[in-house]
């Protein structure tokens, strides 16, 4: 059985915000969409708070829809 290996954000115990933009950078894309779990080896929390946290610094212009 293939040990999966554990989430970046959760080994590390950082914490997620949508005014961190150097590290949402990480979770998007060259097209500007975000990077699917499976891709990005996060678990399915982390997953969906990068996703809150990418919507909400679009939505005032820290990120850009479409790069």
């Amino acid at each position: 059985m293939a040990y999966k290996k554990p989430c970046r954000l959760c080994r590390d115990k950082s914490d997620i915000d949508y005014k961190d933009v150097n590290l949402l950078n990480k979770y998007i894309d060259r097209s500007g969409k975000i990077v699917p779990k499976f891709k990005s080896g996060n678990c399915a929390k982390h997953q969906r708070r990068i996703s809150v946290a990418v919507k909400r610094a679009r939505n005032i212009a820290l990120l850009p829809f479409v790069r």
